[in-house]
């Protein structure tokens, strides 16, 4: 299969701060790179690399197939119609009804019917277990309701790409995991390719070794197979350098110092 997504040799520096160092990865359709480091490795710059929003000093960068390092602004919108980002705190607009914030992208910037953008926002709200909340104000919902519709509105114009930012962080454990599980069905269920930035490990090991099963009318969630779990790949940075690339089992049982010493 093609990639997804991919960089080659990309480096990316701010005056004398070096932010990222002749990083190299790629990401299969369908398929989960989990971005794991410190605090100022590089794992967000990556993202808003993807998404045309910052340019490397070097290296190149293809999403679906499209070189987008050297894309104009115009021509690289194109490209963003096919990925969704969730920002860790959802980032919803307060004075939108839930309704609203998940079609938003649907209702501003497409020319799709608006009987067939509110059928699509039912379905979507129906996807994540919140239909009934249709009407409500974010003020009025929990953390973990908020995220959940972050990532509606991320896959309401049914993005092949999902992007998380920190999707987890500030939230309980039982909260965090049902935005686990939905970034999970989204894989499973809709073949979403994703990016998960995280420093969360306990989320990251979930997402990556699970998987998603409909069985009737209900979504069950077991522990994936290896060649399923393999699927999930996790990235390392230290200092903008990739210090680790591998499965889940071959994170775990890294002998790096930084990596021991990260897990613990």
């Amino acid at each position: 299969m093609d990639a997804s997504i991919e960089l080659k040799h990309v480096s990316l520096a701010f005056d004398d701060k070096v932010v990222l160092k002749d990083v190299s990865f790629e990401l299969l359709p369908g398929h989960t790179k989990v971005i794991l480091g410190g605090s100022g490795s590089g794992k967000s710059t990556i993202l808003k690399l993807i998404l045309g929003l910052l340019k490397p000093d070097g290296g190149t960068i293809f999403v679906n197939g499209k070189r987008v390092d050297a894309m104009s602004e115009e021509d690289i919108m194109e490209v963003r119609a096919d990925i969704g980002m969730v920002f860790q705190e959802g980032a919803l607009f307060d004075s939108l009804s839930v309704e609203e914030n998940v079609g938003y992208k649907l209702y501003e910037e497409s020319r799709m019917p608006e009987a067939e953008a509110n059928r699509r926002v039912q379905e979507v709200l129906g996807f994540i277990g919140l239909e009934e909340y249709m009407d409500r104000m974010p003020s009025e919902l929990s953390g973990g309701q908020r995220r959940r519709v972050a990532i509606a509105r991320a896959m309401a114009a049914k993005p092949g790409i999902l992007l998380y930012d920190e999707a987890t962080t500030g939230l309980d454990p039982i909260t965090a995991m049902t935005v686990d599980e939905e970034m999970i069905k989204l894989r499973d269920l809709e073949g979403v390719t994703s990016i998960i930035v995280t420093h969360q490990l306990r989320d990251a090991f979930f997402v990556a070794t699970h998987e998603a099963v409909r069985q009737n009318s209900h979504v069950e969630f077991t522990q994936a197979d290896a060649q399923k779990a393999d699927e999930a790949e996790f990235i390392m940075l230290k200092d903008g350098v990739v210090c680790f690339e591998g499965n889940a089992t071959e994170l775990r049982a890294a002998s790096d110092p930084y990596i021991r010493h990260f897990l613990s």
